[in-house]
């Protein structure tokens, strides 16, 4: 068996309107939501999927060179390719071993996970993912309206003043009760320019949302700075979450060995794929560290990055991350119908679990009508501005890159 296709789409789904977010140090327009899809096909009728970063650069590198290198392999020589071309691949790698691996469990009539070390449990728990820029009465509201949905945990993004974020969080707790989990993703503490939130007054916030019972407290500080991370995480307020930003291995290698983080956060499409995370996952079981599954974005990338998931304990891996969008008929985040649309069939959700399919492959169906009717929109998919210094800073591709000025 050969591959003859290979093909990479990136994908747009527009806002009913542009949606203006206020934050402590600026505003933030969001115009669309960008995804990226690869399909690889065989001689033998066989199609395989993964879910792409949302790069326009990486959908032609796609399209490009890793097609000619591809053309012509054995999909079921997973490894082979892997070794071959994972340092050429960048940041396509995860999405194209994640679709050769669906085909791979395609040929041998097995799941993914069965490939990966085989299943240890049938689910994983899911959290409720949400949260951007809004009142302390919005975030509490949305809150209560995940826990509606079945959901044991929510996380939220601050960013509105240090007052204004402890609030939400008081609120938030008090809207969802004693037991509920309350992730705070301070992603943005970092991004506001000379407004952003200084060592010193990160850890009084930590300490104060201590009493809130936080389940974590997310990319507090710049990815870069190591020290900072283990001066907080020592000072045992709150646990620490951090790993999205991460570019290799030996960067997961540095936080988990320096105890920079309580918890490790990866995700299969934009750390490597299967090879590099299960790697980070192993090295967590070692050192006895948590991991949290980051997934933001289309179903497609939660049923990825759960195949590997389920093959480590709960005491592992506890936790993976459920985009929830406004498009589902609940007052959460904003409309994103490609989500779901990228699949012909809803995930199987049971309460706040995932029960990970046993068909073979990723056990799920895409439905490639998704290709003509999200086609690309050119621009990138956010803008913030900056009150201090002045600027405009567009966001375009992959949520976890940097900025590019305007």
């Amino acid at each position: 068996m050969r591959i003859t296709e290979v093909n990479a789409f990136f994908l747009s789904c527009p806002l009913p309107a542009p949606l203006r977010l206020t934050f402590h140090g600026g505003e933030r327009t969001i115009f669309k939501r960008d995804a990226g899809l690869v399909r690889l096909a065989t001689d033998r009728g066989l199609i395989g999927f993964g879910p792409l970063p949302a790069s326009e650069d990486v959908v032609n590198h796609v399209n490009g060179p890793i097609r000619d290198t591809l053309l012509g392999k054995d999909p079921a020589r997973t490894e082979a390719i892997r070794d071959r071309l994972a340092d050429s691949m960048g940041l396509a790698f995860g999405a194209v071993e994640i679709a050769l691996y669906d085909l791979r469990g395609k040929i041998e009539g097995c799941p993914i996970h069965a490939l990966l070390g085989g299943k240890v449990r049938n689910r994983l728990r899911l959290y409720g993912s949400a949260g951007m820029y809004q009142s302390p009465a919005g975030y509490a509201a949305e809150a209560a309206a995940v826990a509606a949905l079945g959901f044991t945990a929510y996380k939220m993004r601050p960013g509105i003043g240090p007052e204004a974020d402890l609030d939400a969080v008081r609120r938030i707790r008090e809207a969802v009760g004693p037991s509920f989990g309350v992730m705070v993703d301070a992603h943005t503490w970092w991004r506001m320019g000379d407004r952003s939130y200084q060592p010193d007054e990160i850890e009084r916030l930590a300490r104060a949302m201590a009493s809130s019972r936080i389940t974590w407290l997310e990319e507090p500080l710049p990815p870069e700075d190591r020290d900072g991370y283990i001066r907080l995480r020592r000072a045992g307020a709150v646990p620490i979450a951090a790993g999205e930003h991460e570019t290799s291995l030996q960067g997961f290698d540095d936080i988990i060995r320096r105890g920079a983080v309580d918890i490790v956060q990866a995700d299969v499409v934009h750390h490597g794929g299967y090879s590099a995370v299960r790697q980070v996952l192993t090295r967590c079981a070692a050192q006895q560290r948590p991991f949290a599954f980051h997934s933001w974005g289309t179903l497609l990338e939660v049923i990825a990055n759960a195949h590997l998931g389920v093959c480590f304990p709960e005491s592992v891996c506890a936790w993976l991350e459920y985009p929830c969008y406004r498009h589902r008929g609940q007052p959460i985040l904003y409309p994103y119908p490609l989500a779901d649309d990228i699949l012909c069939d809803p995930l199987a959700l049971d309460g706040s679990d995932l029960i990970v399919p046993d068909r073979a492959g990723l056990g799920v169906d895409v439905d490639e009508s998704v290709m003509q009717r999200y086609p690309h929109i050119p621009g990138p998919w956010s803008v913030y501005r900056l009150l201090e210094p002045p600027g405009e800073w567009a966001m375009s591709g992959d949520h976890a890159a940097g900025w590019t000025a305007r």
